[in-house]
């Protein structure tokens, strides 16, 4: 009786270790319940790569020129519009790219900066960047008129009067009468007292035409009077 019984239950003691053994995970676990081995499946992000070249954009769509350099720098692409009178539109995707830094084949790192100046549809590229795209409409001033310049006023000749007793100045002996400011004459002067008597002025008293001091010898006042 003893000896079947402990048969029995080494039977049963086998089938267990049997089904024990099946249950079993025939891979061994990771660390981290697993878990790590999907972390170091995953794919990493993406890096610009050194030594890219940078490529023809002028003509595209600015969305199209800004992911074909979004890659190859870190720093957003700059945009500004090409002409210095015209602002860029907040939603200029579809502006065209007409002038861009660095150009195109030049070499580009990671830390570049791109630029790139734009038009809207249907507007020509200028010939440079920053180009005024409508004329100045301001009046341009008219030029001030030209100043005349005075002429020269030509002074009038001095004319030297003449006695109304002489001959065309000629005193009869060959002296003639002409202006002088001195003796208090008006304009009339005699060389000697023999011209102002050939004249008929003498004697010539002070203040009178004619009068001067060094006709008058003996200061009296009264020239040529002997």
């Amino acid at each position: 009786m003893f000896v079947r019984r402990g048969a029995a239950a080494a039977v049963v003691m086998s089938a267990v270790l049997l089904v024990g053994a099946g249950c079993e995970d025939p891979a061994p676990k990771a660390a981290g319940g697993g878990k790590g081995t999907a972390a170091a499946t995953a794919s990493p992000s993406a890096t610009p790569s050194a030594g890219a070249v940078m490529p023809s954009v002028v003509g595209k769509p600015f969305t199209e020129a800004e992911a074909a350099v979004k890659g190859l720098v870190t720093p957003p692409v700059k945009a500004r519009s090409a002409y210095a009178d015209v602002t860029l539109a907040p939603d200029h995707g579809a502006w065209a790219v007409c002038f861009q830094t660095p150009a195109a084949g030049a070499a580009v790192q990671a830390a570049s900066v791109v630029e790139l100046s734009l038009v809207a549809a249907g507007t020509p590229c200028p010939g440079q960047a920053g180009a005024t795209l409508k004329p100045s409409t301001a009046p341009t001033p008219p030029a001030p008129p030209a100043t005349p310049t005075p002429k020269p006023v030509p002074k009038p000749k001095a004319t030297v009067p003449t006695d109304a007793g002489s001959t065309g100045g000629d005193g009869g002996n060959g002296e003639t009468a002409s202006s002088s400011s001195g003796g208090g004459g008006a304009d009339v002067y005699y060389s000697n007292c023999t011209a102002a008597k050939a004249a008929g002025a003498a004697p010539i008293r002070r203040g009178q035409p004619g009068y001067r001091s060094a006709l008058d010898r003996d200061n009296d006042g009264i020239a040529c009077d002997k």
